[in-house]
């Protein structure tokens, strides 16, 4: 399930890593730089954009890494697409993460509408909009979240390698299937504006535990070899939330 399949309107992606994408399994594409401005004027300009959704960043750990990277990735990023969108009349969207909750945030559900002082650099640039969980996709391979490890765990699984766990076994985490991702973002850009009573929304699906996925992933594939190695992520991942309330 992808967005072209709910659209008649061309869709465009742009992207930075030339060996994932080829046009004839996802449609048009072109190479561009969120931080180069004039490059992302001549694609808005080039293939006549109107809608502009806005997914480039550094994940939650990368981003702990490179914090002055993150910074111009994932702030400068958003001002540059927010001003394509002013000076375009683009509709914009720019979705968002349980990053962007904290410590201070209340559990279990965490409302739409909250405190949220986020503790990482990922966290303090998305505190807006559709707040996705954790996104489970065959598509990409794991690239830095702290949710990461349940996209992983399916690789090692595959490949027959050993799955080691950077989070401790009983943290929960709330999750969710790349195809009802796709599917609440497309309804979100698609409501009518008069019926949107808010622009922040948590979308949740699922909360499971690692110890719980290596459970299920077993009955799949029995010699699967399972180590835990809590390491930074652990940190991060204690200030993610149990649940979401609904929309």
């Amino acid at each position: 399930m992808t967005l072209q399949k709910h659209i008649k309107k061309t869709i465009v992606l742009y992207v930075i890593k030339r060996e994932i994408f080829y046009e004839d399994d996802l449609g048009p594409y072109v190479f561009a730089d969120i931080l180069d401005f004039k490059c992302l004027q001549e694609v808005v300009v080039t293939y006549r954009i109107d809608w502009l959704v806005h997914f480039s960043a550094l994940l939650s750990a990368i981003g702990e890494q490179n914090v002055p990277l993150a910074i111009r990735v994932n702030i400068e990023g958003l001002h540059n697409v927010m001003e394509l969108s002013k000076q375009y009349g683009l509709r914009l969207f720019v979705p968002s993460t349980i990053g962007a909750f904290g410590p201070d945030s209340p559990r279990n559900p965490t409302p739409n509408i909250t405190i949220q002082r986020p503790r990482t650099i990922y966290g303090v640039s998305k505190v807006r909009c559709l707040r996705f969980p954790g996104v489970i996709s065959s598509d990409t391979q794991p690239g830095g979240g702290t949710t990461d490890y349940a996209v992983q765990i399916f690789h090692d699984a595959i490949a027959g390698n050993e799955f080691e766990c950077y989070l401790e076994p009983d943290t929960r985490l709330p999750m969710m299937y790349i195809d009802d991702c796709l599917r609440s973002l497309w309804e979100m850009l698609t409501t009518p504006e008069e019926l949107l009573k808010r622009r922040t929304y948590n979308v949740t699906a699922m909360s499971f535990t690692p110890k719980e996925l290596v459970e299920e992933v077993k009955k799949h594939v029995p010699t699967l070899t399972v180590s835990y190695e809590p390491d930074s992520r652990q940190n991060i991942g204690m200030h993610f939330y149990l649940s979401l309330r609904k929309i």
